[in-house]
């Protein structure tokens, strides 16, 4: 008969496969976890500006105003109104300033200048006279021209936005006397860019003439000379 001993057994503990598992799940886990993260390896930083400066640029008549030669008046032996229509008047703010501005007219005077109508010897005509206002000649008087803005108005040019200057002549303006009169006005932090005037009715100028107008011999005409001034300032 053989004695039996108890042996040890060499198989692992029941438990041991559990926790290898355990330890693969975390390690699965733990590598989502690098995917989810963002990566560093690499990435720079670096801050960036700029910038700009503006230059002024000027104030100027886009569009000169230039009066039209006036409709002819033929004489019925009575007062008359002649009407003419206005040309338009262009101004380009390009300062910056938001100063506003304004545009005014006047008679102008002076040697070979006359601030009312009168006889006029035009070149290459009235026989023996030479160019220029007759000396002792027939005159009208002051404020016998008109303008009236009525109906017209200033519009938007080259994409211009902002606030609109405003036409000042709603009651008639006198335009052929020695007092500059305001035509236009920009009020401060208005008109700039470059506005134009549109809608001179076929009344915006009117010439008033009296029963004593006087025929001109020799191809004279009835003239005045004018001064357009676009100045900084409502």
């Amino acid at each position: 008969m053989y004695a039996t001993t108890d042996v040890p057994s060499l198989a692992a503990p029941a438990s041991r496969g559990s926790r290898g598992r355990d330890l693969a799940t975390l390690a699965v886990a733990l590598i989502w976890l690098l995917l989810l993260l963002p990566t560093a390896a690499g990435a720079a930083t670096q801050e960036d500006k700029t910038q700009f400066s503006v230059t002024a640029g000027s104030l100027s008549l886009s569009t000169a105003p230039a009066l039209p030669t006036l409709s002819a008046v033929t004489l019925n032996g009575s007062a008359q109104t002649t009407n003419t229509t206005m040309t338009n008047i262009g101004v380009a703010d390009a300062t910056g300033s938001g100063a506003g501005w304004n545009v005014t007219v006047e008679g102008q005077s002076g040697t070979g200048k006359s601030a009312v109508f009168a006889a006029y010897c035009p070149k290459a005509k009235c026989g023996a006279e030479s160019e220029g206002y007759v000396t002792g000649g027939a005159t009208l008087a002051a404020n016998s021209l008109t303008l009236n803005s009525t109906g017209a108005s200033l519009s938007p040019q080259s994409g211009t936005t902002g606030t609109a200057p405003t036409l000042q002549c709603s009651t008639a303006c006198n335009v052929d006397h020695a007092t500059a009169v305001k035509i236009i006005s920009a009020a401060k932090e208005a008109g700039m860019g470059t506005y134009l005037t549109t809608g001179f009715t076929a009344t915006s100028l009117a010439l008033a003439t009296p029963t004593t107008l006087k025929v001109l011999p020799n191809e004279e005409v009835y003239r005045v000379n004018l001064l357009w001034t676009l100045s900084t300032g409502p």
